[in-house]
């Protein structure tokens, strides 16, 4: 059970005692203050400023995501004493209690179960965009409409503004900013990762479209390249549907070379909102898709295998291409890599594929937001989370550009996990920006003092690899992979953005959604694997419709018209 703690932790320090926790971040210490009236104006500071820290050390419980492998952070770093927590702690004055710390799906059924039993913590986060409806409703969370006013800074506000305001407004509730959105930034397509070892070995150039990559994955089979168990392209049962957040191992590449972008509300032909796993293109694409499975181009257990299954195969090197976003060289591939010996490293190296017979590479815009952060209603400070996302994101990123310690984070691919609010905010074309930034120095239009934090130590790294590729660490590879080839490969191609149009849950979206999804993907996998043929699928959508998908589509359209 949750333990419902909300307390301050009275914890008065002596003066000029936490001068440096991390050197080259200008931030104050704590002090004996010397009078109430002091006493109360550092805290009117801090409850109504971004960066005003607490003349008392606030100390707030929370419900904690986390990750594996302590989230890659140094050996004796733990999630309530990290370089963020620390670093919070200086500048703010807030320190963290976990009251549970879960990962993945196991996170997500501590926060249901908090709801369900109303034992919030002080702050914790909302990955299921109902739940946080949920706790609307039954008013369990602050409103933290004057904490965004007082406590965002600028520059988090010019981040939040770069999305447009699609962002801000699925917060808001009846006027009221009633969470604080995590931002995901534009990832573009994704890429085709192929092992570029094995395509020398036989003598394949570098695929350009579907077919190209289907071919250079019979052969890796067919020769196989990986020992008698080499498999096919590695899919996850989730098929389709994402760009950014949870999107490697699926299909959206060959979906979209039929003109389909299933889960996505998109703009049909006839210039009509329609839900994408309905249409006549989906349907073609998953008969494509059959076919790819009957011929093990596929990769044939893909039912019955989990993520880890799939990251063991390609670990073991069985298998030599899948689909994955640009970031896919830090996790599956870094620790690929770094399994074998250096004379037998795999060659990973993506590529952009178009899909359209002009060269263009079509993908579906993302949702911007698939984390909320919320507060428990009636806690003291509901202020410290637009503060903490202040200092994170804004301070941390641009006041601390001689600090070793988060250089050291940034190298070595700590998760965003380690932060207490496990989410990334940052401008909508960051990617972009990062690799402008970086491209910049290595061509001496920039040095490397005007680089920030985050570019540096990516740029450091990446220069390491390029400099010394036999003996630099997997940590400089993936680096290099992934902020300069992979982004390489998506500004250099033709990219076409497929507007998603709605993310948010209409009234019949909440009884029937569940239901219908579930009968999408139960399909979608009889069909690709035969238990079905590929004329079910107008069965499916006749369902579809009959058990909510028409009344959905109408609410859907008449939302969006009310925009």
């Amino acid at each position: 059970m949750i333990k419902g703690f909300k307390k301050f932790c009275l914890c008065l320090l002596a003066a000029g005692a936490a001068g440096g926790i991390l050197a080259g971040c200008n931030s104050p210490a704590n002090r004996v203050l010397s009078s109430r009236q002091e006493y109360a104006e550092q805290m009117q500071a801090a409850v109504s400023t971004p960066f005003g820290a607490y003349p008392e050390t606030v100390v707030y419980t929370l419900g904690k995501m986390i990750s594996t492998n302590n989230s890659n952070m140094p050996a004796g770093d733990t999630y309530e004493d990290n370089a963020y927590t620390r670093y919070i702690k200086e500048v703010i004055n807030v320190q963290n209690r976990d009251v549970f710390e879960e990962a993945d799906k196991q996170y997500d059924t501590n926060v249901s179960m908090a709801i369900a039993m109303n034992e919030l913590p002080d702050i914790m986060l909302v990955s299921n965009y109902e739940d946080l409806e949920t706790l609307i409703e039954n008013d369990m969370i602050e409103d933290l409409t004057v904490a965004y006013q007082n406590c965002i800074s600028d520059r988090i506000r010019e981040m939040y503004a770069s999305y447009g305001e699609d962002l801000i407004d699925s917060v808001t509730f009846d006027g009221k900013i009633m969470a604080l959105p995590e931002t995901n930034i534009t990832d573009g397509p994704n890429l085709v990762w192929l092992r570029k070892d094995w395509m020398d070995t036989l003598g394949l150039s570098a695929p350009q479209t579907i077919e190209d990559v289907v071919e250079i994955v019979r052969q890796f089979v067919d020769n196989q390249m990986g020992g008698e168990e080499t498999v096919g392209l590695v899919c996850d049962t989730q098929i389709a549907g994402e760009c950014g957040y949870s999107s490697e191992y699926l299909l959206d590449l060959i979906f979209a070379s039929y003109g389909a972008y299933p889960k996505q509300w998109i703009t049909g032909d006839d210039g009509e909102v329609v839900y994408g796993s309905v249409t006549d293109e989906a349907k073609a694409a998953l008969s494509y898709v059959h076919t790819l499975y009957n011929e093990g181009i596929l990769e044939k257990n893909f039912l019955i295998h989990t993520t880890s299954n799939l990251i063991e195969m390609i670990e073991q090197g069985k298998c030599g291409s899948f689909f994955g976003p640009w970031w896919a060289a830090n996790n599956p591939l870094a620790s690929a890599v770094s399994a074998v010996a250096q004379s037998e490293k795999p060659d990973w190296q993506p590529y952009l594929i178009a899909t359209d017979a002009q060269g263009n590479t079509s993908y579906h815009s993302q949702n911007p937001a698939y984390k909320y952060v919320v507060v428990r209603k009636g806690y003291e400070h509901p202020e410290i989370a637009a503060k903490m996302i202040s200092v994170m994101f804004d301070k941390i990123r641009y006041e601390c550009d001689s600090s070793e310690e988060f250089e050291k984070y940034y190298q070595l691919n700590v998760e965003p996990t380690a932060r207490p609010l496990a989410i990334n905010v940052d401008y909508n074309n960051a990617l972009e920006l990062c690799y402008e930034d970086i491209a910049a120095v290595f061509s001496g239009e920039k040095q490397e003092d005007d680089l920030k934090l985050l570019e540096k130590s990516y740029y450091t790294a990446c220069k390491n690899y390029m400099e010394n590729k036999e003996s630099a660490g997997t940590d400089a590879w993936a680096a290099y992979m992934t902020r300069i080839k992979a982004c390489e490969a998506i500004r250099e191609g033709s990219v076409i953005t497929v507007p998603s149009l709605y993310f948010k849950t209409t009234k019949t979206m909440k009884s029937e959604w569940w239901k219908l999804k579930e009968n999408e993907k139960e399909v979608y996998l009889k069909i690709i694997c035969g238990e079905e043929p590929p004329e079910y699928f107008d069965i499916f959508v006749r369902s579809w419709q009959e058990n909510g998908g028409a009344q959905i589509t109408d609410e859907v359209k008449a939302a969006l018209a009310a925009e």
